[in-house]
C-alpha cells in the first residue's frame, strides 16, 4: 500500500512542476538574478548546450562531484533517472550497468555489455575495472536510450561518458587528502605544466586510495590470509601530453593505469549452511571462505587524439586507443570454510580502436560522421570447484569443472548523423550507422576429479600439472577427425537508424521526438558444454518525446517520455541433468521485453543562495516473449521508480564560501536475477549530506561528507543455487548446500577532505 501511494505522487509532481503557470515562474525569476548555469555536453560528439541536445542526458560536473563527495562512478546513479551503476560481484572494480532495463549482469568474458562506458570517447569494453575512481574529471555524462548511430554496438541501454579536464596552459598543482570511516586514507595529486608556452603541455594525476574492510572473513580454510572483507586498496595514475602547434591543429597523447589489490569480496549467507556449523553472520559484511582472499584488477590504456580544424565550419578528428586488463580473482559462491562451490578465475582482455571523424557545421546544416574499427580479444578461465561433493558422491580427492576459452571480436562501422533547420523553429535529424562484425570463440569444458586451480601456488603448495586438461567443446573441426581444434566463427551486420524532429518554440523551450535503434553484439556461450551456435544480436527500438525548457532564469525542466521494445534478449538457459556435478548451460535469444517510462530533471534556483534539484525515473517493463529455461519473471537491476531530491545552499563568509549539500535518493524494489525472487531488494531511501568550503583566493578547500546516513542495508548482487520445495522449504542446489548469498552496498560513512591548489 505504501508503494502504490508513493509512485503516482512522484509522477504527478514531475508533470505538474514542468507545467507550472507563467505567473509562478515570473515570481521565481524576481527572487533570483543569478541565472541557470549553461551546461555543455558532447552527447552528439560535438560541444553543445545540454538544453540543445534532443536526447535524455544527465551531466554531473566537476564542481558538483566535489561538493557532493562523489568519488567513484557508481555514485552517479543517484542523479541519473532509470540508471543502475553498481559494484555487484566479488570485486571492488567490476561494474553492473543498466539503463532503462537494458544491460548485462554477467561479467564473464564473451558477454557484451548493454551500456557503453567511455573515457574521453574511448570505449571500455569489459566490466572488470569499469568502476572508475574519479581522478581529474571534468564531468560525467549519462546518455539514456539507444545510442547506436553515433556510439555503435553495445549501447542499447545508453552510454556513460567519463570526460577528463582539459589543460588550461598555466602551471597547476593540486594536492588533496581524505580521511574517513573504516580508516579511509586517500591521497590525490593532479597538475599540469607548460613545456613550451602556449604550445606543449604535460598533465598528470596520481591517486592512492585505501580503506579497511566493512566486515571480515570470520573463518578461513587457509592460513596467513588477510581477513578484511570489503576493503579497498587502489592506485591510479594518468599522464597526458597536449600539443597545439597552430590554431588549426591539436594532439593529445594519454596514458592511464589502475591497479586494484583489494581483497576478493565475500558474500553474506542468507541461509544457514547444511554442511557446516558456521552460523549466518551478524553483519551483512561478514563472510567465510575456503579460497585465498587475494584479488587483483590491472587496467592500462593508451589513447591518441588528433584534431585538424580544416576551416571555420569543418574539422577532422582521429581517436585511437589500446587497452588491456588482467584480473586473477577468487569468488567463493557458497561462502563457507568448505570447498562446496568455489570459483577461482582469471580474466585477460585487450582491445584496440580507431575512429576517424568528420564534423561540419554551417548555419542551418550540421553533420557528424565517421569510420570506426574495433579489434578485441577477451579470454579467461574459471574452475568451479565442488570438492565436498566429489569426496561425498564419487570418493575422489575433489571435483572441478574447468572452463576456459576466448571470445574475440573484430568490427568496422561507418556512421553519419545530420541535422537541418527547416526554419527558425523546426529542425530535422537523420542518422544511420552500418556495422559489420565477426566473432571467433573457443571453449574448453570438462570435469577433473580433484580440486584444480588456475595456476600453481594459487593455494599453498598446490602445483598445476597440466595446462589443458579438459577437451574443447565449442569450435571447429578443421581436420575432420572428430576433434575440435579451431575457434568457431560467426558474423553479423546491422544497420541502425535514428530519426528525430525538434521544435524550438522560443529560445528557451524546445520539444523533440525521435526514433532510434541500437543493438548488442551477438556472441558465443563462454560456458558451453556442447558445440552450440552463437546467439544473435539483441535489438532495441526506442521512441522518445521530450521537452527541454528554461522557463525563466531560475527554473529548468527537462522531461522525456519513452517507450522501448527489446527483442532477441540473450539469456543463459539450464539443461536439466540427473548428475549433480553437471552444470549444462546454453545461450540463446529467448526473450523479448517492452515498456514505457518517464525521465525528469528539474532545477529551481529559489534564491541567490539556494537551489533545488529533482530527478525522477519510471519504467514499467513487460515480458513479451518468454522461452527461457527457467522462465523469466521480470527484469533484473531495474526498479520501477528512482527519484532524487537535492538541496544546495551557498553561504558567503569572510573566509570564503561555504556550500551545504543534501540529497535523498529513493530506489524502488528490484530483483537481482530475472528468473527468481529469492534475491530481491525492497525499496529503500538513502540520505547524504555534505558541507564544503573554499578560501576567497581559491587556494585552500575542504569538505565533510556523510553518506548513507540512515545506514540502509541494500543488496547489489549475489548468487542463487538453491531450490524451493512446494512447502516453502529450501532444497540444496549445485554443491549440495543452500547457496543463497548476497553482496551489499556501502554502509554509513563519514569522510573529511582537505586540499591545496598551488
Amino acid at each position: 500500500m505504501i508503494k502504490r501511494s508513493y509512485t503516482p505522487t512522484l509522477s504527478s509532481i514531475a508533470v505538474s512542476v514542468a507545467l507550472m503557470s507563467p505567473v509562478m515562474l515570473a515570481q521565481a525569476q524576481e527572487q533570483n538574478n543569478q541565472g541557470l548555469e549553461r551546461i555543455e555536453v558532447t552527447a552528439r560528439k560535438t560541444v553543445e548546450s545540454l538544453q540543445e541536445v534532443p536526447i535524455s542526458v544527465t551531466s554531473v560536473g566537476a564542481e558538483e562531484l566535489a561538493e557532493k563527495g562523489i568519488s567513484v562512478l557508481t555514485e552517479v546513479q543517484q542523479f541519473a533517472p532509470n540508471t543502475t551503476l553498481q559494484t555487484s560481484r566479488g570485486t571492488n572494480s567490476t561494474l553492473t550497468a543498466f539503463i532503462r532495463g537494458v544491460g548485462q549482469q554477467d561479467p564473464l568474458w564473451g558477454y557484451e555489455p548493454g551500456v557503453g562506458i567511455y573515457i574521453d570517447d574511448v570505449y571500455v569494453a569489459r566490466p572488470q575495472g569499469a568502476v572508475l575512481d574519479l581522478l581529474d574529471v571534468e564531468r560525467i555524462e549519462v546518455l539514456r536510450g539507444p545510442q547506436g548511430t553515433l556510439y555503435g554496438k553495445n549501447t542499447v541501454g545508453g552510454a556513460v561518458k567519463y570526460v577528463t579536464k582539459a589543460m588550461s596552459g598555466a602551471p597547476e598543482l593540486n594536492v588533496q587528502g581524505t580521511v574517513g570511516s573504516y580508516a579511509q586514507r586517500d591521497i590525490k595529486l593532479t597538475g599540469q605544466y607548460p613545456l613550451v608556452e602556449d604550445t606543449l603541455y604535460i598533465g598528470f594525476g596520481y591517486a592512492d586510495l585505501s580503506r579497511d574492510g566493512y566486515g571480515e572473513f570470520l573463518q578461513s580454510a587457509l592460513p596467513n590470509q588477510d581477513l578484511e572483507n570489503y576493503n579497498k586498496d587502489v592506485s591510479a595514475a594518468r599522464l597526458t601530453l597536449e600539443f597545439t602547434p597552430s590554431e588549426d591543429l591539436f594532439f593529445r597523447l594519454a596514458w592511464d593505469k589502475t591497479e586494484d589489490k583489494s581483497n576478493a569480496k565475500g558474500g553474506y549467507r542468507l541461509l544457514p549452511s547444511l554442511l557446516t556449523d558456521a552460523p549466518v553472520p551478524d553483519s551483512v559484511f561478514d563472510s567465510y571462505t575456503s579460497l585465498p582472499t587475494f584479488n587483483k584488477v590491472e587496467i592500462e590504456g593508451f589513447s591518441l587524439t588528433a584534431r585538424w580544424d580544416i576551416s571555420d565550419n569543418m574539422s577532422l578528428k582521429y581517436i585511437g586507443s589500446s587497452r588491456e586488463s588482467y584480473s586473477p580473482t577468487n569468488i567463493d559462491f557458497d561462502n563457507t570454510p568448505l570447498d562446496i562451490f568455489d570459483v577461482p578465475a582469471i580474466y585477460d582482455d585487450e582491445n584496440t580502436t580507431h575512429e576517424l571523424q568528420l564534423n561540419y557545421q554551417d548555419g542551418d546544416f550540421s553533420l557528424v560522421s565517421g569510420l570506426y574499427a574495433y579489434d578485441g580479444e577477451s579470454c579467461g578461465q574459471f574452475e568451479a570447484i565442488l570438492g565436498f561433493l566429489g569426496r561425498a558422491a564419487f570418493g575422489t580427492p575433489g571435483l572441478t569443472r574447468e572452463v576456459s576459452g576466448c571470445n574475440n571480436s573484430e568490427s568496422v562501422a561507418a556512421y553519419a548523423q545530420a541535422s537541418y533547420n527547416i526554419n527558425e523553429k523546426l529542425s530535422f535529424t537523420l542518422g544511420a550507422r552500418f556495422t559489420d562484425e565477426e566473432k571467433q570463440a573457443d571453449v574448453s569444458n570438462g570435469l577433473i576429479f580433484e580440486n584444480y586451480y588456475p595456476e600453481s601456488n594459487w593455494v599453498p603448495g598446490y602445483v598445476r600439472e597440466s595446462d589443458n586438461p579438459v577437451p574443447q567443446v565449442l569450435g571447429e573441426d578443421t581436420n575432420n577427425d572428430g576433434i575440435l581444434d579451431a575457434p568457431a566463427k560467426e558474423s553479423w551486420s546491422r544497420f541502425t537508424p535514428r530519426v528525430g524532429i525538434e521544435y524550438q518554440a522560443n529560445p528557451d523551450l524546445m520539444f523533440f521526438a525521435s526514433y532510434s535503434q541500437g543493438f548488442k553484439s551477438g556472441t558465443f556461450n563462454p560456458r558451453a558444454t556442447v558445440n552450440e551456435p552463437a546467439a544473435d544480436p539483441e535489438i532495441v527500438d526506442s521512441i522518445e518525446v521530450g521537452m527541454k525548457s528554461d522557463w525563466s532564469d531560475s527554473f529548468r525542466t527537462n522531461i522525456t517520455l519513452f517507450s522501448l521494445d527489446h527483442k532477441d534478449r540473450q539469456y543463459i538457459g539450464v539443461i536439466p541433468s540427473e548428475d549433480a556435478s553437471v552444470l549444462n548451460q546454453y545461450l540463446a535469444n529467448v526473450a523479448a521485453t517492452s515498456g514505457p517510462g518517464i525521465e525528469a530533471d528539474i532545477t529551481y534556483i529559489a534564491t541567490d543562495n539556494l537551489s533545488v534539484d529533482f530527478a525522477l525515473g519510471t519504467f514499467d517493463s513487460k515480458i513479451e516473449e518468454n522461452n527461457a529455461v527457467p522462465p523469466l519473471i521480470g527484469i533484473s537491476n531495474t526498479p520501477e521508480y528512482t527519484a532524487n531530491f537535492a538541496l544546495n545552499y551557498v553561504m558567503a563568509t569572510e573566509v570564503g564560501d561555504v556550500v551545504f549539500n543534501a540529497n535523498y535518493y529513493y530506489r524502488d524494489d528490484y530483483r537481482l536475477f530475472e528468473d527468481s525472487d529469492l534475491l530481491f531488494q525492497d525499496g529503500y531511501g538513502m540520505l547524504n549530506m555534505s558541507v564544503s568550503w573554499q578560501s576567497e583566493d581559491g587556494d585552500w578547500y575542504a569538505s565533510l561528507h556523510g553518506k548513507n546516513l540512515t545506514d540502509e542495508e541494500y543488496k547489489v548482487g549475489g548468487y542463487s543455487f538453491v531450490a524451493v520445495n512446494p512447502d516453502g522449504s529450501y532444497a540444496p542446489g549445485l554443491g549440495g548446500d543452500n547457496t543463497l548469498i548476497s553482496y551489499f552496498g556501502d554502509p554509513l560513512t563519514v569522510s573529511l577532505t582537505v586540499g591545496y591548489r598551488f
